[in-house]
C-alpha cells in the first residue's frame, strides 16, 4: 500500500494490474469533501505520454447491470458517486496468467473508492442502492471505441462463474 496526494493506493489481490484508489475523506458538521482525482498521481499510474482525455456518468437504477464490456486500449478511472454498486473486473488477456480471473468491488458514497483499469479488461456493475452515479476518467490514444468497437462478455457467462448476488438482472440487449 502506499499514500499519496490524499490517496492509499493498493492493488487487486485476484488480479494485481488493477489499482484501488481510497480518498482521504474529511468530514464536519457540514457534511464531507475528499479529492477524486490528482492528475501526477493518477496519471503516474498509466503508460507513458497518456493522460484522462474523457469523462463519462451513467445514472442506473437498482437491479441494472451495465456489462461486462471493455476495449484494447482505453484506461478506465472509474468510481460510484451516488449510491452503491457491487463492480466486477475480469482479465481479458489472452496471454495473461490471470486471463478470465475476476474479483469483485463494492463502490459507493460510502466510501469514495476509485479503480484504475487497464485496457484488455472488461468490466461491469449491479446496481444496489435505489440509484447509482457512475464516474468514468477515460484515458487513450486516437479515436474512443464506443459501443460497437467494444468486448462484450455475457454478464453470466459460465467460464468466469461470478457469483452476482442477482439471477434476473435489469439489462441491456447486448449485455443479456
Amino acid at each position: 500500500m502506499n499514500i499519496e496526494n490524499d490517496f492509499l493506493i493498493s492493488k487487486s489481490t485476484k488480479v494485481p494490474d488493477v489499482i484501488i484508489f481510497k480518498p482521504s475523506v474529511n468530514t464536519d458538521l457540514r457534511g464531507s469533501i475528499y479529492t477524486s482525482y490528482h492528475q501526477k498521481t493518477h496519471d503516474s499510474l498509466l503508460p507513458d505520454n497518456l493522460s484522462f482525455v474523457h469523462d463519462k456518468f451513467s445514472i442506473s437504477k437498482k437491479n441494472v447491470l451495465r456489462g461486462l464490456h471493455g476495449d484494447t486500449k482505453t484506461w478506465k478511472l472509474i468510481s460510484c458517486v451516488h449510491g452503491k454498486i457491487l463492480q466486477v473486473i475480469v482479465d481479458y488477456r489472452p496471454k495473461s496468467k490471470y486471463f478470465l480471473h475476476w474479483d469483485k468491488f463494492y463502490l459507493g458514497s460510502d466510501n469514495n473508492n476509485q479503480l484504475l483499469i487497464p485496457p484488455n479488461f472488461v468490466n461491469g456493475f449491479l446496481v444496489l442502492s435505489d440509484e447509482a452515479v457512475f464516474h468514468y476518467k477515460l484515458g487513450y490514444e486516437g479515436k474512443y471505441f464506443d459501443v460497437n468497437d467494444q468486448i462484450v462478455v455475457k454478464w453470466d457467462d459460465e467460464r468466469l462463474n461470478i457469483d452476482w448476488p442477482i439471477k434476473n438482472p435489469i439489462l441491456q440487449n447486448r449485455d443479456s
